[in-house]
């Protein structure tokens, strides 16, 4: 009864930056990807967000509102789950984002997700793999963003080393040029903020070694044009432009007298931002040349979600290195998971579930004794803490926040108010998983293999009804008293337990 993926012909891709938008679009056909229509647009969605409050300007909202509207119009008409929307530096800082989330989810037809930065940084190199011939070798991958830069040493699809620091060509434009004269000082300035957010890692990158630079997304290659077109460098960035473009910029003295062929209109005011960070890169790292590739991070979102229709979800990869770091009871917990596997599928009509739902519950099962390699006594609190805080791979921060919610309520007093936050219907669909996996855990409670007689799960609007094979509960006491004790917590979150 469960309503399971289908496979999809067009899958897109939503990349909402602190500078620009991007949106592409694919066809999928044998496992390959064709894209088909791509679009992009400069919102400067950074230049709206007040670092003190963490609130958005309306104005910058409606900019990416607008910009949101247009993408659906190509969009809003393809199946849900086809399309990935994500948000990335600015909308991590800001506050009080679901409002903007909602409204959204309504221009795009699709809904909006937060990464944060280790995942942007993941899905960044995912999209430059992809776009790079597979020679074997260790390469280092730096995009700066509005925001952020996120600097990656991997081989082939595999990431072996990830950063995002705050530090991107419109945030720091604010900060160093915002009168938009480009001095000597506030350079030096802006090289030092730089060099110092590169320090923790310098040494380990250069430890690491890479035998390829590869520079991704906007500043990067409005940086190679520039250099190229001025006749500075013969192909990619090399650390000698990079000198003649901070010459070029300081000699301008002012954003509006910066003259530079290959330069747009729209990049000029953040030039100068992206500049110092590229440059401190180089120099902090040693690098000479860096090459630009084409991929970026709506490519690796795009691959990312392929895998995901073909089940090979890098997430399931995330559960597993926690049930090994933490040394969870696998065979308990995968018990559970198989009791939750038949209890959604009885319940998942009336209840509306779907196969990404299914997904939820199956990792909260196999996390739901995460917190114990912490302490017993309020273990659930510290696998909530873990699932909400960590950096998991495949995850969005929303997702993390379900999953954390999922094992904080598996056990003893039911946090309603916790869940209650969560909105109504968002409420509604948790407080459901959670009531299955919490039956799921109380059926298997004397971790034993044995096969538990259910004839009946009727779910109800606010509970669930169980019907065993006669006499089974009378002949385990045991577990008829859990059932008990279980019906009287739910019962006093307005929660329904039966069983007969």
């Amino acid at each position: 009864m469960l309503r399971r993926r289908k496979p999809f012909d067009t899958i897109a891709a939503v990349d909402l930056g602190s500078n620009s938008f991007h949106m592409i679009v694919a066809r999928v056909k044998d496992h390959h990807v064709h894209v088909v229509d791509r679009l992009r647009e400069t919102v400067r969605l950074a230049n709206g967000l007040d670092e003190e409050t963490g609130r958005i300007s309306e104005e910058a909202l409606e900019r990416a509102l607008a910009c949101l509207e247009r993408f659906g119009q190509r969009v809003r008409s393809l199946p849900q789950g086809s399309v990935r929307a994500v948000g990335t530096n600015t909308l991590r800082q800001a506050r009080k984002v679901r409002g903007f989330q909602d409204r959204a989810r309504k221009a795009l037809g699709h809904p909006i997700e937060i990464i944060a930065g280790l995942e942007e940084a993941r899905l960044i190199y995912l999209g430059v793999a992809h776009s790079l011939a597979d020679d074997g070798g260790r390469r280092l991958v730096v995009d700066i963003g509005g925001g952020s830069t996120e600097l990656i040493i991997g081989e082939r699809f595999e990431p072996q080393a990830m950063e995002s620091l705050y530090m991107g060509c419109i945030n720091m434009g604010r900060r160093y040029f915002s009168d938009s004269r480009i001095t000597e000082r506030a350079w030096r300035h802006a090289e030092i903020a730089a060099q110092l957010e590169l320090q923790p890692i310098s040494a380990r990158y250069r430890r690491l070694g890479w035998e390829r630079a590869l520079g991704a997304s906007g500043t990067l290659l409005a940086i190679e044009r520039i250099l190229r077109e001025q006749g500075w460098a013969d192909g990619g960035v090399t650390h000698e432009g990079l000198l003649h473009l901070r010459d070029h910029l300081l000699g301008a003295g002012h954003v509006e007298a910066v003259s530079l062929k290959g330069l747009s209109e729209d990049r000029r005011p953040i030039l100068a931002g992206g500049a110092v960070v590229l440059l401190s890169i180089f120099e902090s790292l040693g690098i000479q040349h860096m090459q630009v590739a084409d991929g970026a991070l709506r490519e690796g979102l795009i691959y990312e979600l392929l895998g995901r229709i073909e089940h090979e979800d890098v997430r399931t990869r995330s559960i597993e290195g926690l049930v090994s770091r933490f040394q969870i009871d696998d065979t308990h917990a995968r018990q559970v998971e198989a009791r939750c596997a038949e209890l959604i599928d009885e319940v998942a009509e009336e209840w509306e579930l779907n196969q990404d739902h299914a997904d939820l519950l199956s990792w909260a099962a196999r996390l739901h004794e995460l917190g114990l390699n912490i302490a017993h006594a309020q273990y659930h609190k510290h696998g909530a803490y873990i699932l909400e805080n960590a950096d998991l791979a495949g995850f969005t921060v929303e997702e993390q926040r379900r999953l954390a919610l999922l094992v904080r309520g598996h056990r003893r007093k039911f946090p309603l108010d916790l869940f209650e936050a969560r909105g109504p219907s968002e409420a509604t669909l948790l407080t459901r998983l959670a009531i299955l996996l919490r039956l799921s855990i109380v059926l298997n409670r004397g971790r034993s293999a044995d096969a538990i007689p259910i004839e009946a799960v009727t779910p109800k609007k606010h509970g669930l009804k169980i019907r065993f094979a006669a006499g089974w509960l009378d002949a385990h006491p045991l577990t008829r008293a859990d059932l008990e004790g279980e019906a009287a917590y739910l019962s006093a979150a307005h929660l329904k337990l039966k069983f007969e």
